[in-house]
């Protein structure tokens, strides 16, 4: 079965005139794609969904601080 073309989005909080953020891409099966925005055919991270969902909660919670 054919993988479909990844549907890249950037948050709504993502306003920097230099379009200087992450992509992702969650229409893959399995994982959720990443990559940099500056350099759209460059690399991506592919991470699994349950990890992904993790690390996006705790972002939305605020579980995650800054040292």
């Amino acid at each position: 079965m054919e993988q479909p073309k990844p549907q890249w989005f950037k948050s709504s909080y993502s306003a920097s005139p230099q379009n200087e953020c992450v992509e992702c891409a969650t229409n893959v099966p399995e994982v959720v794609l990443v990559r940099d925005s500056k350099v759209p055919g460059g690399p991506m991270v592919g991470i699994a969904r349950g990890p992904w969902a993790s690390f996006t909660s705790a972002v939305r919670t605020g579980a995650l601080h800054p040292r």
